[in-house]
């Protein structure tokens, strides 16, 4: 094998479809901060590599631990995992992941000397959650929680922990952008539990999906967007100028993903589904955050 080979089947392993997850709330929180004159690089630059490092640390995991166990089988209808094909063994992806993770916390140190001590409970939490979302005695993926562990850490935690870092203490406009980023990585979740509810009920791996059906899926992707236009709506509403509305503009897409989900009837659809709810929320951001930089408050 290649060198050239080896570094592809390791960067398919890092799922960069999902990795929009990380950019998208550094993006948002740093809109913020720059809005309030309090933009800092380099501070940004240490929340985006954390992210990114968590991301891909939780992305490994995920692959040793579903095929630890037997949520990846030959009936797996989506992209090929590194462990389950053989392509990785399974104590390197391990080890793998342990090192990510131990990456992403020395990451986090250097964000102490921006934001003080308490961001080290954040980052160590950051990582756990990471970790137990497939590993561990409790697996938040499996009984159910990924989605709410989504949310929180790349939606509310990430978002709020950006602009902290920055600019002090986040303020309600900024909490609503990270529930605006948060539906919407949550959906990149929906998308790949939708494509494979059948193998992770025979897995016993019981998402959102699996617990309470397609139909409750396909509701939750739609609010999740209406959600998501709501939110530069309502910062329009309390006095920010019409640019803050840039991603409003993005409601074609959003409907056809919408449709994708309620009609698709191949894996191929869900799986080019997944990748483009990524892309979506990573333009969501760069509209939400280009508006927040152009705007004039009234």
């Amino acid at each position: 094998m290649t060198i050239q080979q080896i570094v592809g089947i390791w960067f398919s392993a890092t799922r960069p479809k999902t990795l929009p997850a990380a950019l998208a709330p550094v993006l948002v929180g740093s809109a913020f901060a720059w809005r309030d004159g309090a933009f800092h690089a380099p501070a940004a630059c240490a929340c985006l590599a954390f992210a990114i490092l968590v991301q891909i640390g939780t992305n490994f995991a995920n692959d040793y631990y579903d095929f630890v166990k037997g949520a990846d089988t030959q009936d797996r209808v989506g992209p090929t995992r590194a462990v389950a094909a053989g392509l990785i063994a399974p104590h390197v992806m391990k080890w793998a992941t342990a090192a990510v993770f131990l990456a992403a916390f020395l990451v986090g140190l250097t964000l102490l000397r921006f934001g003080g001590w308490p961001l080290l409970l954040v980052g160590v939490s950051s990582i756990l959650c990471g970790y137990t979302y497939t590993g561990g005695p409790f697996p938040l993926g499996y009984n159910g929680l990924g989605d709410l562990f989504v949310f929180i850490f790349f939606g509310l935690v990430a978002v709020g922990t950006t602009y902290f870092v920055q600019a002090g203490r986040p303020t309600s406009e900024v909490w609503l952008g990270a529930v605006a980023v948060g539906c919407l990585a949550a959906n990149i979740l929906v998308a790949n539990n939708y494509r494979d509810a059948e193998t992770d009920t025979k897995a016993g791996k019981r998402t959102t999906v699996v617990r309470f059906g397609k139909t409750f899926a396909r509701i939750q992707f739609l609010v999740a967007h209406l959600v998501a236009f709501a939110v530069p709506v309502e910062l329009w509403r309390r006095g920010h100028g019409a640019p803050v509305l840039a991603p409003l503009g993005l409601a074609y897409i959003a409907t056809r993903q919408v449709l994708t989900l309620r009609n698709a009837r191949t894996p191929r659809e869900l799986i080019e589904l997944l990748g483009s709810t990524g892309r979506y929320l990573a333009l969501y951001a760069t509209a939400l955050g280009l508006g927040l930089i152009l705007v004039q408050r009234s």
